[in-house]
């Protein structure tokens, strides 16, 4: 969860950042990672989450696919964008602009949400879909079940450890973070709307709609979208495929990212063994 630094301006409308040793690009009021060749991934984070969530993912991957994450720029969308639907359209403006015909959508909490309802709309431009820890059905214990009283910084740790199996994970940069979003009236504000639209944006009718392969890979000890949230949705998605990891959260590209690429490698090479 690091912050950006802009170096270079390409074009008037497109630039692009460093953050680790992935360049950001910027283009029109879309930010991303782009990098790699070949069929497309594209990573969906979380609320609370940015880019590097999925970095160890992106430099696995990236070999030999090109990796598309955008940034949900959460706090900064309109009162009428802070929504599921505002996110979904903010994907489908990236895509389009992309030129983003067919692609693989990986998500994860809010990210899978999002993934699922842009799936459900443009189910021709979406070849597989894996979520893990995906909101959509069920969700507690999440740091926007209420704002806390500004400046309880220690409420805002705890409930940031609960994204993990190890607490020791929830790093003070992780902490600050997500402190500085919510003592941000504004930010505040528009991320606790988008919050309660998933959770009113429930999709437990509409899940059976999804024909194309569906990869569940879940954290054993998630305590924010738990393991019977995992079960729920390996239920009711048709084809779908559910793969735990132990001693794992609720952000397991984080947590477990070496098995949490491994997992995902095995599912995409038997895709492409079908076809």
């Amino acid at each position: 969860m690091s912050s950006f630094q802009q170096v270079e301006s390409v074009s008037v409308h497109l630039s692009f950042t460093k953050i680790m040793s992935t360049t950001i690009f910027h283009l029109d009021n879309h930010q991303y990672i782009d990098k790699g060749e070949g069929e497309v991934l594209v990573m969906l984070h979380g609320l609370f989450s940015n880019l590097a969530n999925f970095q160890h993912t992106v430099d696995y991957f990236s070999k030999n696919h090109r990796t598309i994450v955008p940034f949900f720029p959460l706090a900064e969308l309109s009162v009428d964008e802070a929504n599921v639907d505002g996110l979904v359209q903010y994907l489908e403006s990236l895509l389009n602009i992309l030129n983003i015909e067919k692609c693989t959508i990986v998500g994860n909490s809010l990210g899978g949400h999002v993934g699922i309802e842009y799936t459900l709309k443009h189910l021709h431009r979406v070849n597989a879909l894996v979520l893990t820890g995906s909101s959509g059905l069920f969700e507690k214990n999440s740091t926007t079940q209420e704002i806390p009283k500004r400046g309880n910084y220690e409420y805002i740790q705890q409930k940031t450890q609960k994204t993990f199996y190890n607490p020791l994970l929830a790093t003070k940069e992780i902490v600050d973070e997500v402190f500085e979003i919510v003592n941000d009236r504004a930010k505040a504000t528009k991320v606790l709307k988008i919050a309660k639209s998933a959770v009113r944006n429930n999709l437990s009718q509409e899940l059976a709609r999804l024909s194309i392969p569906v990869f569940l890979i879940w954290g054993e000890n998630d305590e924010i979208t738990p393991p019977s949230v995992a079960e729920e949705f390996h239920k009711l998605i048709p084809n779908s495929k559910l793969a735990w990891i132990n001693n794992c959260g609720h952000s397991a590209m984080m947590e477990r990212p070496n098995r949490f690429n491994e997992l995902l490698d095995e599912f995409l090479r038997s895709l492409k063994q079908k076809n």
